[in-house]
């Protein structure tokens, strides 16, 4: 445990804010995390942990817990306008090589979430209702203004305030545009399950390039996700108006679909939360500038489709704080440590997503839809899905290896 402790603004009080407060507190530090909802935001879709992702929840401890909260979740179906499957995709849950479309560490992102607080709340000071709407910094401090009007001052401050950061904008360059889209938009939200709806993930192909995905996550809620290919000015400003007037393009934009989509627009207002984003990465020049440095999707977001998302965000904070926890007298060398460290972890999970095979899977008409699933089934005939799965030498992270552990084995 390091002799140098400091002061450190966690904004933020997601997965990797979380994980950050996890690794940061034990390296000896006194850590304050500000979520701006007024209590932890254990809501959300499912996720998934794969290759390095799980490794870091393995040397956190916490493995077992997430055990006991994993989704059964078999597989992916796709399937016709009746609902019946013309191809199934298992999970690979042999332990060896790279996890399918299902991975074998599934789990809804509000159980992840409590996991990380249970073990980060009897060290770490939380601050909810209350969000960091600026900073100012010199050699030696940072002062952050808080959203109730208060200021603290800091010897560091993360933003983990995630793919849409606010402070992100105060250390990028003016007219820095972070994000790399992929032209496809999603909104997800829950509805009551009813008894058709099983452990497989339902994909159902709508033409205009248009998805509707299907997973049940307990016995009484099943998720629902509408995805779709658009590259206009109307669906990325979507995102940013009130829940309401998404719900209505969200409605519109599907409402001749088919299959149960009725059902699916009836439930949207009734969700206990509905979320509407556009599918892009960040990608950056620079994680940091003087005493502030982002992490977690606020430095690189790497997309739903990426599958890493949680997973580069455990990553992530496990490489930051471990920098941090070396070097707490020199920032400067611990911040550009943490970037040379873990960018080609980065650079591998974001190159995962491939703009041309996510309109294959997303075809425009129903001639295409029938042809992507007539092949898919031939390759699940074949078990090529699950050959190939079981075989592969690596995962999505690539061979890339997490460092020495952030604090040494007997502080944790």
């Amino acid at each position: 445990m390091t002799n140098h402790s400091l002061r450190i603004l966690v904004a933020g009080g997601g997965v990797a804010g979380q994980a950050l407060a996890f690794w940061l507190t034990r390296g000896g530090h006194r850590v304050t995390v500000a979520e701006r909802f007024p209590a932890l935001r254990a809501s959300g879709a499912q996720v998934d942990l794969r290759g390095q992702g799980i490794e870091a929840i393995r040397r956190m401890g916490l493995l077992e817990a997430v055990r006991g909260k994993l989704v059964d979740e078999a597989g992916v179906a796709f399937i016709d306008a009746h609902g019946r499957a013309k191809a199934t995709i298992m999970a690979n849950t042999s332990g060896r090589g790279r996890q399918t479309l299902t991975s074998e560490y599934e789990i809804m992102r509000g159980d992840l979430v409590r996991i990380l607080h249970d073990a980060t709340k009897d060290d770490t000071e939380y601050l909810f209702d209350r969000s960091v709407d600026g900073f100012e910094q010199d050699e030696h401090r940072v002062v952050a203004h808080f959203s109730d009007g208060s200021t603290g001052e800091f010897d560091l401050l993360i933003a983990a305030d995630g793919q849409g950061s606010r402070l992100r904008r105060a250390i990028l360059p003016d007219g820095a545009d972070p994000y790399w889209r992929v032209g496809i938009h999603m909104a997800y939200w829950f509805v009551p399950r009813i008894a058709s709806d099983s452990n497989i993930r339902d994909t159902y192909m709508v033409p205009g390039g248009r998805q509707i995905m299907r997973r049940s996550h307990n016995p009484a809620e099943t998720q629902v996700y509408f995805v779709m290919r658009e590259e206009s000015a109307e669906a990325s400003a979507i995102h940013r108006q009130p829940v309401e007037v998404q719900q209505e393009f969200w409605a519109g934009r599907f409402r001749d679909a088919g299959w149960q989509t009725e059902r699916f627009i009836d439930g949207m207002t009734t969700s206990p939360f509905f979320y509407s984003q556009e599918i892009a990465q960040v990608r950056i020049d620079s994680w940091s500038r003087g005493r502030v440095v982002l992490a977690g999707d606020a430095a690189h977001c790497a997309s739903p489709y990426s599958g890493m998302g949680i997973s580069g965000g455990l990553v992530g904070a496990y490489v930051l704080a471990g920098e941090i926890n070396r070097r707490p007298h020199d920032l400067t060398t611990a911040l550009a440590n943490y970037e040379t460290t873990l960018r080609p972890f980065i650079n591998q999970i974001q190159a995962e997503v491939n703009p041309r095979l996510l309109r294959l899977g997303m075809p425009t008409s129903q001639a295409a839809i029938d042809a992507f699933q007539a092949t898919t089934a031939l390759a699940c005939f074949l078990h090529i899905p699950d050959l190939t799965a079981r075989f592969a030498k690596e995962d999505r992270g690539g061979g890339w290896q997490l460092p020495a552990n952030p604090v040494p084995i007997h502080a944790a």
